[in-house]
């Protein structure tokens, strides 16, 4: 193996700290700042030091490998890119205020790129003009930009992010399902490989577009996602993206509907109170503006409505709730009393639950006055059926029936069947095998590279610090000079030693700071293999401690160097 320099940390541009930052919320924030791997620059714009440079390269060095071995091929785009390409796609603005806007002296417009279908579609328009020149894979490790309204926990939701980003093109559907399948082999290679424990998700393709989406996601507490596994079987979901058949029921015996007074019972809560029934009994509606128009959503009384999925289910329309002067301006629409029945020029969507048959107490629009026995298909049309409500622990799994457990999680990668959305946006086509226009097929697929780091940090950090996986470590030995001459002397010749066989060494020769401090930073700073010379060193006996489970074991010079070298 090739010999590689010693880092010496009397050297290393990185200061450890004994104390939280005071804005950190998360794990992976307050580790990887009091370790001296990153530093903050501004709100949500890291700087990466030494120490955290390096695990960011070895990240991405696993990616790159992974994506070469299905055939990809590296490029890099620019991260300053002109508006055109996004308004044809219509990105410009339903990316709204995260997309970072600017312009030249000229007046002329551009964007800091948050992602790069656009633009690589261009690049195969340009290059390729036949269907021998596809199908081809290209991607790019590069920074991404987002104008995050609220960036935090450390590098897990910057402004400023590491991404490796992939994209597929092909001539027919079926090219396309294997591009996906093919990546989706490498992402499950490269977890691994990083030492990451994850969820194959299905998840919604938002403003990406597409028809298939799948999320691979990093349990954690930090997580932002909220996701779904099932226990019996191999479902797994975005809660987002799960979905319910929709079941009608025989609705022949319900009685006919019949208005009840109901005082001073405007909310769900005062109405089962006052009626002495179940909140499930009840028929919630919510109403939104959909660009100005209003729509009414039906859920079960005691569920609440997401409206996360509300939003995307009209993207990119925008959504917003009712207000006060909404509700003067149409006297029909009576706040805390709307029923489904009667509605007049409001569109109304209904979660599966409220399925054809099901009856319901809902609203009579009328103060004071509700209406029981109303029953979905007989007393009121639903336009269409969305699933809108935020999913709970225990719900069905929509495959097996088992109730569900709800997770969190970091996303860390996502694949995409985009289809023809953007070629057609921006007219892709390459002559095929009978000399005719044939429109591309496209897959996105991305993996969050500076997030992985952050993921792995929560996953693989104890009550100590950090604890990396040997193939994305800072070093693959942290050599820990105990203090006296003799011990430094010693620690420095068998860093030589190991980094002459090609083992990557951080050695501790910090003068004036004691063993103590040394111990606690090489347990902070999460190495897999810690060699002390220490109390031992005149006799040429150095201890070899695992970061992870704590193992001691004292061996002589060339025993450690053995072991470290095998």
């Amino acid at each position: 193996m090739a010999n590689v320099p010693v880092q010496r940390m009397s050297q290393l541009m990185a200061k450890t700290l004994r104390d939280d930052p005071a804005d950190a919320e998360v794990l992976s924030h307050k580790l990887l700042v009091r370790a001296g791997y990153v530093r903050r620059t501004a709100a949500g714009i890291w700087s990466w030091l030494p120490l955290g440079k390096r695990v960011l390269a070895n990240v991405e060095r696993i990616v790159r490998e992974e994506m070469d071995a299905i055939g990809a091929q590296e490029v890099l785009l620019p991260a300053i890119l002109p508006r055109e390409p996004y308004e044809a796609t219509g990105r410009w603005d339903e990316y709204g205020p995260e997309l970072f806007r600017l312009q030249d002296r000229k007046g002329g417009d551009y964007l800091l790129g948050p992602t790069h279908e656009e633009i690589f579609t261009l690049l195969v328009k340009d290059q390729a003009s036949s269907y021998k020149d596809l199908p081809v894979i290209l991607y790019q490790i590069q920074n991404k930009y987002r104008d995050e309204a609220r960036p935090r926990a450390g590098i897990l939701r910057g402004r400023e992010f590491l991404m490796k980003d992939s994209y597929s093109f092909d001539t027919e559907d079926e090219g396309l399902a294997q591009s996906y399948a093919l990546h989706r082999e490498a992402y499950q290679k490269i977890f691994a490989r990083l030492g990451l424990d994850y969820r194959i998700c299905a998840a919604t393709a938002g403003a990406m577009g597409g028809s298939k989406s799948e999320e691979f996601l990093a349990p954690a507490e930090a997580g932002e996602d909220t996701f779904a596994d099932c226990p019996n079987c191999d479902f797994a979901a975005n809660t987002e993206a799960i979905t319910y058949e929709l079941k009608p029921v025989d609705a022949t015996d319900v009685p006919a509907a019949e208005d009840i007074p109901t005082p001073d019972t405007p909310t769900i809560e005062t109405l089962a109170a006052s009626l002495g029934v179940p909140a499930s009994a009840t028929l919630k509606n919510l109403l939104v503006k959909v660009d100005g128009e209003i729509v009414a959503v039906g859920v079960p009384g005691n569920r609440e409505v997401d409206m996360d999925k509300v939003e995307a289910h009209f993207a990119p329309a925008a959504v917003e709730l009712v207000t006060e002067t909404d509700f003067a301006a149409r006297p029909d629409l009576v706040r805390g009393y709307v029923g489904p029945q009667g509605l007049d020029k409001v569109t109304y969507i209904a979660d599966p639950r409220v399925a054809p048959g099901t009856s319901w107490i809902t609203g009579a629009n009328k103060a004071g006055t509700h209406t029981k026995n109303v029953v979905a298909g007989r007393d009121f049309e639903v336009d269409r059926y969305v699933d809108v409500v935020v999913v709970q622990e225990g719900d069905p799994c929509p495959k097996c029936g088992t109730g569900l457990v709800l997770d969190r999680a970091i996303e860390i990668g996502h694949i995409f069947q985009l289809g023809r959305k953007y070629t057609d946006a921006l007219k892709l086509d390459v002559l095929g095998q009978n000399g005719k226009p044939v429109r591309v097929t496209m897959g996105s697929y991305g993996i969050g590279v500076s997030r992985a780091v952050a993921a792995l940090a929560e996953q693989s950090a104890d009550d100590k610090g950090l604890c990396w996986p040997a193939e994305v470590a800072p070093a693959d030995v942290h050599v820990v000079a105990a203090g006296k001459a003799l011990q430094t002397e010693l620690a420095l010749d068998i860093s030589q030693k190991l980094a002459a066989a090609g083992v990557r060494v951080l050695v501790d020769d910090r003068p004036g700071v004691s063993p103590g401090v040394k111990f606690t930073d090489s347990e902070l700073i999460g190495v897999p293999q810690i060699l002390v010379a220490g109390r031992r060193a005149a006799d040429g006996v150095v201890e070899l401690k695992d970061r992870r489970t704590g193992e001691r074991e004292e061996l002589t010079v060339e025993e450690a160097v053995a072991r470290l070298t095998a």
